[in-house]
């Protein structure tokens, strides 16, 4: 079955929207719009729809990455699709940042999914083969990643050993198809931890 929809990361200095008519795909990767989402996503997703021939109220559902991430990226993304669900009457489909880069890798056996939580923290999650969770959403040191001893994906550069990158604007296609195996659900974000802004406020006396 083929459905229009449109998605978008908006979680990490990157930006990809995907837009889909039957079977017509248009998918706009922006490398470095770190701090620049909100200022773009507009544009970009008015391009991709453009292209595709999709107008939103063709579409059958939204989709967007819910995170980890980063934080003001995540709720720009997620407020955008909620937005658009809410003005077209149609249901959401979420996406964490480890099921973006999960649904995309190839491994003979269980593996970890990585992104950089910045001063040498990072979330991780672990997964089989079939790209099932083994593991809860972790928020865990270089040190512990390494001590999983398992191959380790994600789509940053980042200075871990057995580690392979994917392509972060490739991903959201297969993402969004084995995300459609569990459903739609209400968007919320995945932060893992608390912001720094959190963690600064519940540290006052």
């Amino acid at each position: 079955m083929t459905y229009n929809f449109l998605a978008v990361d908006t979680s990490s200095k990157y930006l990809t929207v995907l837009a889909c008519k039957g079977q017509r795909q248009v998918l706009r990767h922006s490398e470095e719009c770190a701090m620049r989402h909100s200022v773009i996503l507009m544009d970009e997703i008015e391009a991709a729809m453009d292209e595709a021939g999709l107008a939103p109220a063709e579409c059958d559902f939204f989709c967007a990455v819910t995170g980890p991430g980063s934080f003001t990226g995540i709720r720009i993304g997620l407020s955008t699709i909620k937005g658009m669900c809410l003005a077209c009457g149609r249901p959401s489909l979420p996406v964490t940042s480890f099921e973006l880069v999960a649904y995309n890798v190839k491994c003979g056996g269980d593996f970890a999914v990585v992104i950089d939580a910045m001063h040498g923290m990072y979330y991780c999650q672990t997964f089989s083969c079939e790209g099932q969770p083994l593991t809860p959403p972790s928020y865990i040191s270089g040190g512990g990643v390494a001590a999983l001893g398992l191959p380790l994906f994600g789509f940053e550069e980042l200075p871990l050993e057995n580690y392979t990158r994917l392509n972060a604007g490739s991903c959201l296609p297969r993402a969004v198809e084995r995300a459609l195996g569990g459903g739609f659900a209400p968007l919320g974000a995945l932060y893992v931890r608390k912001s720094q802004a959190e963690e600064a406020a519940s540290a006052r006396p």
